[in-house]
């Protein structure tokens, strides 16, 4: 069995829902992995913050207005009166749930929920639209079997048991539809996998049930070479190893959630990056294989700050380190890139929610500097440093000022941290350097 996932363009419209209608019907049974229609979640995350913020009127419109668009769809989308009729009634008790919440206390509980719509919406119409088309399928409820732990860690063994609990009770079907991105958390209440969670959530799935191959579809052929948002004549890559993949999508490649590749590596079940506008395209293969050496992409990270902590009695200072991690450590604070000298270790963070209070804490051992705005653009590719090629993403130092390089905690991958305001530039002149003026 093959696990397929369509991200919220791909079920964005009556056309596209189609192509995947013509993509999932081909007899071989699956599971599809559905993301909210695109524009929900954006919409729910605005309502939810006009409850927090206690703009109740303005929450209330914003729910009925994406409430009319959705009576629009099941209109155009449905033919069959009794699917139109249940369909048109359960979204509105979805709507109407948004506005009760519009009335309770705003908690991260009631964000939650809130959030957890578009994915209940999406997956109730697309199953009645492929009923009604005479496809065999039927729904399979995420929130019977998803579920995190107190570290908002999948937990795989919950999961297991309750969706093969699922599978036994729900009536024979080739095509099971579930819905991406939701989960509950260890104490039972509704949570999520954060943006781009859908594909977390089909690999997840693919592990649990050994999987055949999991597929993401999404609106571009695969994982391009660099950013296309920012660079003309990016190519998709035909082949990436899990190790390639999930250093991309760590660092930023949009096409992938950064946990994508973590449940399926063990197992080696490749996952297939797909395009639901181009089906013959042929994408992206993930898995264990190491196609060939050499830098195959880029990609770039933003919204990070660098901080640098300096102390002349470092070099000597027996357990300095250990220290400036323990602050780290104390407020939940991962640590992307770190460069160490004698004097000085320089690392940087994406997450600035605490930074007042480490550089407080950091400012009692060492003197601090910190620099915000900054992007880590990263190269990725297996065994990097010994390809004969590499050398030529040094020519970058003469165009762009860079304030860290880091090699050696993968060896598949070289970092470069420069200014936010360098990132286009940076992208563009590597891509010429590496892509451009020489075939890898």
């Amino acid at each position: 069995m093959k696990v397929l996932k369509f991200g919220g363009t791909s079920v964005g419209s009556i056309e596209n829902m189609n192509n995947v209608k013509s993509i999932i019907n081909d007899g071989d049974k699956k599971i599809v992995v559905l993301s909210a229609m695109s524009g929900t979640t954006n919409a729910l995350v605005s309502i939810a913050s006009k409850i927090e913020t206690e703009s109740i009127k303005e929450a209330i419109e914003e729910v009925e207005s994406l409430h009319k668009k959705y009576v629009i769809v099941v209109n155009e989308l449905l033919t069959d009166e009794d699917l139109k009729a249940q369909v048109a009634t359960y979204v509105s008790e979805r709507f109407n749930f948004l506005l009760e919440c519009a009335s309770k206390v705003f908690s991260i509980e009631v964000e939650n929920e809130i959030l957890a719509q578009g994915e209940l919406l999406s997956t109730f119409m697309f199953n009645a639209f492929l009923q009604q088309e005479g496809v065999n399928s039927q729904l399979l409820a995420a929130l019977d079997f998803m579920k995190i732990d107190a570290v908002k860690e999948p937990d795989v063994d919950y999961t297991k048991e309750h969706l093969n609990k699922a599978l036994e009770v729900t009536p024979e079907a080739e095509i099971y539809i579930t819905q991406g991105f939701i989960c509950l958390d260890d104490n039972g209440a509704i949570s999520n996998l954060q943006r781009g969670g859908s594909d977390y959530t089909a690999t997840i799935v693919g592990a649990v049930i050994q999987a055949e191959e999991v597929q993401i579809w999404t609106d571009i052929d695969g994982m391009h070479n660099n950013d296309p948002r920012f660079v003309e004549g990016t190519q998709p890559i035909s082949n990436l190893s899990f190790d390639e993949a999930a250093e991309l999508a760590y660092f930023g490649a949009k096409i992938l959630h950064p946990q994508t590749v973590l449940p399926v590596r063990a197992d080696g079940i490749p996952v297939r990056l797909k395009n639901t506008m181009n089906p013959p395209a042929s994408g992206t293969l993930i898995s264990s294989n190491h196609v060939e050496n050499g830098i195959k992409a880029i990609a770039a990270k933003d919204n990070i700050t660098a901080i640098k902590i300096k102390s002349g009695r470092m070099l000597q200072a027996h357990g300095f380190l250990r220290k400036v991690f323990e602050i780290f450590e104390v407020y939940e604070t991962p640590i992307d890139m770190i460069t160490t000298s004698e004097v000085a270790v320089s690392l940087t963070i994406d997450d600035d929610k605490n930074l007042d209070k480490i550089v407080e804490e950091l400012q009692t051992i060492a003197t601090i500097e910190v620099d915000r705005k900054q992007s880590i653009v990263c190269l990725v590719g297996h065994s990097i440093v010994n390809h004969e090629e590499t050398f030529k993403l040094f020519q970058i130092l003469k165009d762009v000022k860079i304030r860290m390089i880091s090699y050696g905690g993968s060896r598949n991958n070289i970092s470069l941290l420069i200014d936010t305001q360098n990132k286009i530039e940076t992208l563009q002149k590597l891509n010429e350097y590496l892509f451009e003026l020489v075939t890898l």
